[in-house]
């Protein structure tokens, strides 16, 4: 299927590892590009310019790297997935769950032009032409598309989001402004830190406790060390399903970011 060798958690593949220009990799989720109406596409480690431990795809400006080579690799990723770099629109991640709605006004803010907005970490749009961007590095990417109004959405959604229900707020607030509905979305959970990777203490698990009382059980394993094993892929299951999605239309990409540090960014 690719030459990348990803790690997966399960036998469903719900992606494609594609090349573009320059031969520059990337994962698209395939059931989003069967809506025909959006591309996508999650980065990986390799195809870009930086060196030493952000080598080579690194597209965060606040990682130490030189500005020159960021901008630099966002334009090859894009230009890889079929995107201008001039028209991408950037999240400001502060693990918040404010959501934006952008539109071509707001091409280029974080690449080419300074963002007007800051603290958001959720982004949305029913403009074409209009690629959204987040960042991840084990938090949770959350897509979104609906083929009826043709809206489309991008959140990040680490254990603060997740546990703030950014899913929800984000398809509450493309319900709002543009009339769609839950049970028509395609929605999907990319890349990011799997449960057998991602431990934490009492303080995040209780959080998860009390945001989810009915189903917490099914995301939160306890060790014999008073940790946890967190499934934030199950927690975010939970948020879309109680936000109204279908579940045949929400896609697990099962690709663990720490199980595949060798191609993807991990903080572990």
């Amino acid at each position: 299927m690719n030459n990348l060798s990803i790690k997966y958690t399960n036998d469903k593949i719900e992606t494609t590892v594609k090349y573009g220009i320059n031969n520059v990799p990337y994962i698209s989720i395939d059931r989003l590009e069967k809506t025909g109406i959006v591309i996508n596409g999650f980065s990986t480690r390799l195809g870009g310019v930086s060196t030493d431990h952000l080598s080579s795809m690194n597209l965060g400006y606040k990682r130490g790297d030189n500005p020159d080579n960021v901008t630099k690799n966002h334009k090859l990723i894009a230009d890889a997935i079929g995107f201008d770099y001039k028209r991408l629109v950037t999240s400001d991640q502060t693990h918040t769950t404010n959501v934006l709605v952008v539109t071509s006004k707001d091409c280029g803010k974080g690449i080419t032009i300074p963002r007007d907005y800051s603290d958001i970490d959720g982004l949305i749009t029913n403009e074409s032409n209009v690629p959204l961007v987040t960042y991840f590095a084990d938090c949770v990417p959350l897509y979104f598309v609906d083929p009826v109004k043709k809206v489309i959405g991008l959140s990040h959604s680490g254990w603060r989001g997740t546990v703030g229900k950014i899913g929800k707020k984000t398809i509450e607030t493309m319900t709002a402004h543009f009339g769609s509905n839950p049970a028509d979305m395609i929605v999907c959970i990319g890349p990011s830190i799997c449960c057998k990777c991602y431990e934490v203490d009492l303080d995040v698990a209780k959080e998860f406790m009390n945001a989810f009382p009915d189903s917490y059980e099914q995301m939160l394993k306890e060790k014999q060390d008073g940790k946890y094993q967190l499934d934030l892929w199950k927690a975010n299951e939970q948020v879309f399903l109680e936000a109204g999605v279908k579940t045949d239309n929400i896609v697990v990409t099962g690709i663990c970011t720490c199980d595949n540090k060798d191609i993807l960014f991990s903080h572990r």
